[in-house]
């Protein structure tokens, strides 16, 4: 079995000693090495696991296939609560951003997002290098070629051999998070090409999803894509409108001062009727429309050919040219997805305006994959029917890399409590983004890819970026993956927040009419913000050098909105009685009196947890959970 020791980890003599062998007993074992994978693989080991991680290849580690991009609007809250749980990708991004803008920076604060372009080869040397930092995780290159059950219980993987075959090196462990992204029985599509492939280049995984296929779950195919990648030097930038990013950054860690270093410009352009002529006239060569992709595609993230057919009333789409890095000639153009003959997709490409001359490096394609129905999983993301069985990111219907590394490290926090024993990490809807991803995902399920938005929190403006830290670091602290540095820094946040707090209850100051008012009811006036008020030498408010903005902005909203965040808390406080009323997982709903056949049917193959969660099932009726309440 090929592997390698680039990586630190507590197996590193006995691998040398053995000829390259790996030690074969951990104590979870993650599939994948993309944003989820390295999410779970590290939370596990720092919370003390012997952890292995398997991949196809080191160089692949966190990459970035589609565009080269953390972040964006519910994105950025994602990642800034990974951050304070204390995982990798807030730090990571913020030490490979080549430009960073804060999204919707005019409208209220529960909307705020934070995104930067990342050098995509610096931010994967980066996690990985922060992976080799882990005494207790072993790296493994090999493919998987499935997991191993014993009486509804994971007990390890069987590598394939190196000819591809079945029946080689198995690795033991007690519990197994699975990260595959699109690699279950990928198909990449460029024409009437089709080539089996997890990306492009890279071989699917076959064995393995026959083999989780074989556990039993619900499963589904669908569909992502990507654009073309242009070579810089063949761009006529002169002829396109710069997009730059913001003078002082928003950083997405809480562990990160203030961001210096120098940024780069994105272009902008838009497409034209020349291009929708394009597309229209080769229509019935797009695996989108000839019937030659089946797996269905993501609703908010179309192809070019969706767009030009499913919109015709607009004249044009935009356009970002987006470049993969500082030394990187490839350039990534956003919002130009396309699945069409390599012929077309060149004559699309010099259709756009600056473009004429441009070169294309690689073409665009579409991939179909597998992937489980998540309805199927726990919240803490295991297989209900098979102890021990974690699966997160793609693998679970959703898109984006941060939705996979949010499902990541809370599924290798819930793994590494599993083999200690412990209760499952479970966070709910008005704690944090995290927790409704994990509702939505594991209650509704995916019938296409699933995406987060600010709109899918009832609680948005509780789950701000600004108070990530405030809300979930004790829960990290708690589970033993945040540091005793993170730990230190956060304390110091909160006390300036509550001591901040009390002296804008409390002082009077004097406002521009030249009347005074207690601080706390003046920042209720949509005039009035706390930077101008801490400008004058009442308040003596307590900020931390490079964390001025994070340290006001928590503390302005906690009172501009103090009337909307009371509502919020009287209406959680409701939820919280029904998320209390949890229902025994042999409940039977089809000997209860009163339950319809199709709400039975639905929450059988759903199996809620508590009552909250059964309210939220599509089709399940308040009168229905009354019932339920009633015997339970």
């Amino acid at each position: 079995m090929p592997c390698s020791n680039a990586f630190s980890s507590s197996s590193a003599s006995e691998s040398e000693a053995e000829g390259c062998r790996v030690e074969s007993r951990f104590d979870v074992i993650v599939i994948g090495a993309g944003h989820a994978g390295v999410e779970a693989a590290r939370a596990a080991a720092r919370m003390g696991c012997r952890v292995a991680i398997c991949t196809l290849s080191e160089a692949t580690v966190a990459h970035m296939p589609c565009n080269p991009a953390i972040g964006g609007t519910a994105k950025g809250h994602l990642v800034r609560e990974i951050d304070a749980l204390g995982g990798l990708m807030g730090e990571a991004i913020d030490a490979t951003g080549i430009q960073f803008k804060l999204l919707n920076r005019s409208r209220g604060p529960a909307v705020r997002s934070p995104r930067a372009q990342a050098d995509k080869r610096r931010y994967s040397a980066w996690v990985a290098g922060a992976l080799r930092r882990e005494e207790r995780l072993t790296w493994v290159v090999g493919r998987v070629g499935g997991v191993i059950v014993r009486r509804d219980r994971v007990t390890g993987i069987e590598l394939e051999t190196a000819d591809g075959d079945a029946g080689g090196e198995r690795l033991h462990a007690r519990a197994v998070v699975v990260t595959t992204g699109t690699f279950l029985n990928g198909l990449v599509h460029v024409g009437p090409r089709r080539t089996p492939a997890g990306r492009a280049g890279e071989p699917p995984s076959r064995r393995l999803a026959e083999s989780l296929k074989a556990l039993g779950l619900p499963w589904g195919r669908l569909k992502t894509g990507t654009p073309p990648r242009l070579h810089r030097g063949s761009i006529r930038f002169e002829r396109l409108a710069k997009a730059m990013g913001d003078e002082q950054p928003v950083p997405f860690s809480f562990m990160t001062g203030r961001i210096d270093r120098p940024q780069i410009a994105c272009h902008q352009m838009h497409t034209t009727e020349r291009v929708h002529e394009i597309v229209r006239a080769n229509i019935d060569r797009s695996p989108l429309y000839n019937g030659q992709i089946e797996g269905i595609g993501p609703r908010y993230c179309p192809s070019l050919e969706d767009k030009v057919m499913r919109f015709p009333h607009h004249e044009r789409h935009q356009i970002l040219l987006e470049p993969e890095g500082l030394d990187v000639d490839e350039v990534y153009v956003n919002g130009y997805s396309m699945s069409l003959p390599v012929d077309v997709q060149e004559s699309l490409v010099h259709a756009l305006p600056g473009l004429e001359d441009a070169e294309m490096m690689r073409p665009g394609y579409a991939v179909e994959y597998d992937f489980v129905q998540p309805t199927a999983l726990s919240r803490s993301y295991e297989a209900k029917g098979v102890a021990g069985l974690f699966l997160a990111g793609q693998v679970n219907g959703t898109s984006g890399y941060e939705e996979a590394a949010g499902q990541g490290i809370v599924a290798g926090i819930n793994a590494a409590r599993a083999v200690a024993g412990e209760e499952p990490l479970v966070l709910g809807r008005d704690e944090a983004y995290l927790g409704v991803l994990a509702d939505d995902l594991t209650t509704r399920g995916c019938l296409e890819p699933y995406r987060m938005f600010t709109s899918r929190a009832e609680y948005r403006l509780l789950l701000r970026i600004d108070n990530a830290d405030l809300r979930l670091t004790e829960r990290g602290r708690e589970v033993g993956l945040v540091g005793d540095r993170r730990w230190a820094r956060f304390r110091a946040r909160r006390s300036r927040f509550e001591e901040n707090a009390r002296r804008v209850a409390r002082t009077t100051v004097t406002l521009a009419d030249g009347k005074r008012a207690r601080a706390s009811q003046a920042l209720r006036r949509p005039d009035v913000e706390l930077d101008w008020l801490a400008r004058g030498d009442e308040l003596r408010l307590e900020v931390a050098p490079g964390e001025e903005r994070e340290d006001l902005w928590s503390v302005e909203t906690h009172f501009k909105y103090a009337g909307y965040l009371e509502r919020q808390e009287a209406t959680i406080e409701r939820a919280r009685r029904l998320e209390g009323r949890r229902i025994p997982a042999s409940f039977s709903y089809s000997n209860l009196p009163g339950l319809s056949r199709e709400i039975a049917e639905r929450l059988t193959e759903t199996r809620p947890e508590t009552l909250g969660q059964a309210l939220r099932v599509p089709g399940v009726t308040p009168a229905a959970v009354a019932l339920i309440g009633a015997k339970v």
